[in-house]
Order: structure tokens, then C-alpha cells, then sequence
């Protein structure tokens, strides 16, 4: 939580908390120690969400069940493969009519009061005909494709795995932003479950089954990179 240091000392003298020397060594310890923030005071958690909203670093910022959750800042490596993917899904299915794609919007398990239990996925996409129901400010149920890149650590897209199951998302793909290292899910009707390695042209691809794409790590001239082909026969292919 980051509030300014006004506010930080005028709660101190409220509350009249003892204060301890900014830099000391406990201090220290428990900023390289702890890696979650739990707040019980409704007006310290008011206060922090109205100042990130103020600050407009909260686009990516999620509720769960109540609970407000702050993802890692997306870097500018995170953002290339953001615009990279969602220029590819724009091609394939904005440009050739199959629906539409969205870069970041929320989603739901709810048509009222879903700002009480949401996610914003990374990537949108919603086909003709899927049961995801636009209601404006969010989706409610599941879109048909959604992709999130895995930033830092620790990192929460598995958690988000029985969410996106719950509410009927087809396939989620998740990207590590560093490693480029892929997975690959898919709706069985109950859970996600990672999609196993098909061959095409002898090499090993991830294979969407709700688009006409596949998808892979490939390391060029010791860049790491992610490559996308069609698999209905057009010969597009991107390299980024």
C-alpha cells in the first residue's frame, strides 16, 4: 500500500503509534519478507483504492469475492506481447468477422453487483454466438478465448483457473513474459486443463480448438520469441 507521507503521520499522531526510524533494519526486513498485504480497516482500504483510482494505475487492479487484488504493474515487455497478440486476434477474427477482441476488459459471474467479483484478463476475445452477455461496464459468464501474461513474482493466473472454468470460458491462454514459456487451456465442462503438444510440420505447436490458430516458443538467433501460425489452410504467420 502506498499512502502519501502527510497521511502516514497524521495517522500516526491519530492513533499515536510508536515510530520507529524510517530506514531500520526491521524496516527492512519486513519489506524483503513479506509478499501479501492483508488490511482490516475499511478506511485504510477505501483510502487505497480511491487514491489508485485518482492516480489511474488501477485499470488491472481485480475484486475476488470481495476481496481487492493489485496484479504487478504491466511492464513495456508485457505490454509488446499484449499488442502483439491482440493485432493477431483483431486479424483473425475482427477483420474476417467472427466476432470481436478486446485488449483488457472485465469478467464476471455476475449481471448485478459484479463489481463485487471480477477479473481483467490481459486479452477479450468473444465469438458470434458466445454465451458471454455484454453488459456494458463488463462480460458477464464466459468469453471465448481470453489471454493473460504472467508478469513477476508471485504470480495469481493459476488461481483464476476455477473462476474462468465457473463461468465458461472455452480456452485461456497464459504466457510467462520473460521465458515466453507457454500453456495452453481448455474448458472440459467442469475445469481448465493444459492442452498437450500437437505436431504439425514436425515441429511442436499449441493448437486452439475455438480458433483457427496455433502458437509456439521459438528462439531466433538466441532471441526468445513467440510464433503464430494459421491452421485452416491461409498462409499468415507472425514472429514477435
Amino acid at each position: 500500500m502506498q499512502l502519501t507521507t502527510k497521511r502516514i503521520v497524521a495517522k500516526r499522531r491519530k492513533r499515536r503509534l510508536p515510530r520507529l526510524p524510517v530506514h531500520s533494519d526491521i524496516q527492512k526486513q519486513i519489506l524483503m519478507d513479506v509478499h501479501e498485504l492483508r488490511v482490516r480497516d475499511p478506511e485504510l482500504i477505501r483510502e487505497f483504492i480511491r487514491e489508485r483510482q485518482q492516480l489511474g494505475v488501477d485499470q488491472h487492479d481485480e475484486v475476488w469475492e470481495g476481496v481487492y487484488v493489485v496484479p504487478p504493474l504491466p511492464t513495456n515487455p508485457h505490454q509488446n506481447i499484449v499488442q502483439w497478440l491482440s493485432n493477431v486476434l483483431f486479424n483473425v477474427i475482427n477483420l474476417e468477422n467472427r466476432g470481436s477482441v478486446f485488449p483488457g476488459a472485465n469478467v464476471s459471474d455476475r449481471r448485478d453487483g459484479w463489481s463485487h467479483s471480477f477479473r481483467a484478463p490481459d486479452i477479450v476475445a468473444v465469438l458470434n454466438g458466445s454465451t458471454a452477455e455484454d453488459c456494458g461496464t463488463h462480460w458477464f459468464g464466459g468469453p471465448d478465448f481470453l489471454v493473460e501474461v504472467r508478469s513477476g513474482k508471485p504470480d495469481v493466473v493459476e488461481e483464476k483457473l476455477p473462476f474462468y472454468a465457473r463461468i465458461g470460458v472455452r480456452e485461456l491462454l497464459v504466457v510467462d513474459r520473460d521465458s515466453r514459456e507457454m500453456t495452453l487451456y481448455r474448458s472440459d465442462g467442469n475445469t481448465m486443463r493444459p492442452v498437450d503438444l500437437s505436431t504439425i510440420a514436425g515441429k511442436k505447436w499449441l493448437v486452439s480448438a475455438v480458433l483457427p490458430l496455433a502458437i509456439k516458443r521459438t528462439v531466433t538467433r538466441r532471441k526468445v520469441q513467440t510464433e503464430v501460425i494459421r491452421t485452416d489452410g491461409q498462409p499468415s504467420r507472425w514472429l514477435f
